[in-house]
């Protein structure tokens, strides 16, 4: 079972038009998660990981300051970042969220961190929402919590297939 403030972002994400294809960041409203707002961010999916585009208030003192256009698997220690890097291709393979769960020095607790895919503007897959929960009250004052330890990552609900784009190169359509 997942902290409620995880389950309230996987809720909301479940609710958005057009969830099982991946649904446009339009549709997203943040102010919709009201108290859960400094928890939240969104980033631009890369190759292999993510690149941050906005951090709630709580995200940059957790991880020491302004988060727009930081790597996001630089913040987590090397040998964790393969799952987080499968994990990040997985939400948009499997067009549902994963659940991250993660430990810091600087937590008295696991973190759970849950990332769903969103569409841009132009139609692409290439947005990541997500939020960052602590399982325990205390530590949502933590402050530099330090480099974030993978534990565990899991889809959740059922698997939705993105729409197939055709793929092309020098006009021969490959797939």
């Amino acid at each position: 079972m997942f902290h409620s403030g995880t389950q309230t972002l996987i809720d909301h994400w479940l609710a958005l038009p057009e969830a099982a294809r991946i649904p446009a960041r339009a549709a997203f409203d943040p102010m919709a998660l009201g108290g859960l707002m400094p928890q939240l961010f969104t980033a631009d999916r890369t190759d292999p990981g993510a690149r941050l585009r906005l951090a709630g208030g709580w995200i940059e003192r957790a991880h020491g300051g302004s988060m727009g256009g930081v790597d996001w698997l630089a913040l987590w220690r090397e040998d964790g970042r393969p799952m987080v890097a499968a994990a990040i291709v997985q939400t948009f393979r499997e067009a549902r969220p994963v659940v991250l769960v993660a430990e810091a020095e600087g937590l008295s607790g696991p973190l759970e961190i849950v990332i769903a895919p969103l569409r841009s503007a132009s139609g692409e897959a290439d947005r990541i929402l997500g939020l960052y929960q602590p399982a325990h009250t205390a530590d949502r004052q933590a402050d530099g919590v330090g480099t974030l330890s993978a534990r565990l990552s899991i889809g959740v609900g059922p698997v939705a297939r993105a729409p197939l784009t055709l793929a092309a190169i020098d006009g021969r359509r490959i797939a």
